[in-house]
């Protein structure tokens, strides 16, 4: 197994950057982080910065935010007049998705409730779910990915050594739920994400084009063993049939309302008697896996510090509370050993075999090409089109 000592990588940085190590005065942010993070004369990093610009432009509270919810709801409900739902919500069973379909029935919505099995949920994360439909009452959709292709394709994420191994989960799911809202006749899509929890990410902590197609593909073609033909997509193409056809839209009323993760998380224990898993995104063993092994590991890269500081930068935690949690391993080691076996198993690697994937050197995802020259042609094709419309206007 691969070691992980935040010493030896404050070493190593210095070794191999000829840069002092420094941490942020404000959160938890360091150049083992980001070796690209800047600091201003009082030692606060850019991220901080970074998180008051999108706090200021996106975060709207009070009678504004009270005014922005009523016309989301309006919006939806005009948008879904004659149908069954009025918008759709991905359920994964973790905070952020739970609580917000507790305020779509507060907002008097109607959402179809879709979850996506791919092989890897937590039994807690299985309960989760099962209280939130029978309290709430809302409808539930389990999408069943096919294991077999689901797992060729993130079997050949591995052994291609790219970093973002959420990729085929993050395309995939999105693309499921894309294709469950066609079914249905749905036209607006709520979502989870909120600036207060999850504004602050490096750029290269991940790959910022999940929605790929062509670098997903390639990655599959040259490390798969089988074919992924059934499996949703949400390549260029079908991005822009559901943007255009469909008229799919995104809406994160959390950004609305004061959305303290603490207060949520009681308040969610409270109400549906909903169990903690201890960290972000950890009701998916793969992913809790992932971010709590592989990332470190095998990338040095911890995203508590992302978390964390977000959480400081939005006053719900201090820098000594995020610097003890930080002290800690990502989650308890005992689970983590156990996660390595089940992991590999499950993926049918053997421990050595797996063990030798995750010590292969590093390969960066535009390797393997991607939709960009795609993009680039149709936009100059479409180009003078705009313009004579333009005119014509």
């Amino acid at each position: 197994m691969l070691h992980y000592d935040e010493e030896k990588l404050k070493n190593s940085f210095e070794a191999n950057c000829g840069r002092l190590y420094q941490q942020c005065k404000v959160s938890v942010m360091d150049t083992i982080a980001d070796p690209d993070i800047s600091f201003d004369d009082q030692g606060i990093c850019n991220y901080y910065y970074e998180y008051q610009q999108k706090a200021a432009e996106g975060i709207i509270l009070g009678d504004a935010g009270k005014v922005k919810l009523e016309e989301m709801v309006k919006q939806i409900k005009a948008a879904s007049k004659g149908q069954q739902y009025d918008c759709i919500l991905g359920l994964s069973g973790g905070a952020d998705s739970t609580y917000m379909a507790c305020l779509a029935k507060e907002l008097g919505l109607n959402p179809l409730l879709v979850h996506f099995d791919y092989g890897w949920n937590l039994e807690t994360a299985v309960q989760n779910i099962e209280r939130t439909v029978k309290v709430l009452g809302f409808d539930l959709y389990t999408y069943v990915m096919d294991w077999a292709e689901f797992k060729d394709l993130l079997r050949a994420y591995v052994k291609a050594s790219v970093l973002d191994l959420d990729v085929p989960a993050d395309h995939l799911i999105f693309a499921a739920l894309a294709k469950v809202a066609t079914k249905h006749r749905i036209k607006s899509i709520l979502k989870g994400y909120n600036i207060a929890t999850e504004a602050i990410l490096p750029r290269t902590w991940n790959y910022n084009r999940k929605f790929d197609l062509i670098n997903l593909k390639n990655i599959h073609q040259q490390f798969g063993e089988h074919s992924i033909k059934s499996i949703p997509k949400l390549g260029y193409w079908q991005r822009k049939y559901y943007d255009r056809f469909v008229q799919l839209r995104d809406y994160s009323p959390l950004n609305y309302i004061e959305y303290n993760k603490k207060e949520v998380k009681k308040l969610l224990s409270d109400k549906l008697g909903w169990i903690d898993y201890g960290g972000k995104h950890c009701e998916n063993i793969f992913t809790r896996f992932y971010q709590g092994y592989i990332l470190p590991r095998k990338y040095g890269i911890d995203k508590r510090k992302a978390h964390l500081s977000t959480l400081i930068f939005s006053g719900q935690m201090t820098k000594e509370e995020a610097m003890e949690e930080m002290s800690n391993p990502p989650y308890d080691l005992a689970v983590m050993k156990n996660d390595y076996e089940y992991v590999a198993k499950k993926l049918g690697f053997s421990i050595e075999e797996f063990d030798q994937l995750l010590a292969q050197p590093n390969r960066d995802h535009q390797e393997f090409g991607n939709e960009q020259k795609l993009e680039q042609l149709i936009e100059r094709i479409i180009l003078p089109f705009r313009t004579i419309r333009k005119i014509l206007r």
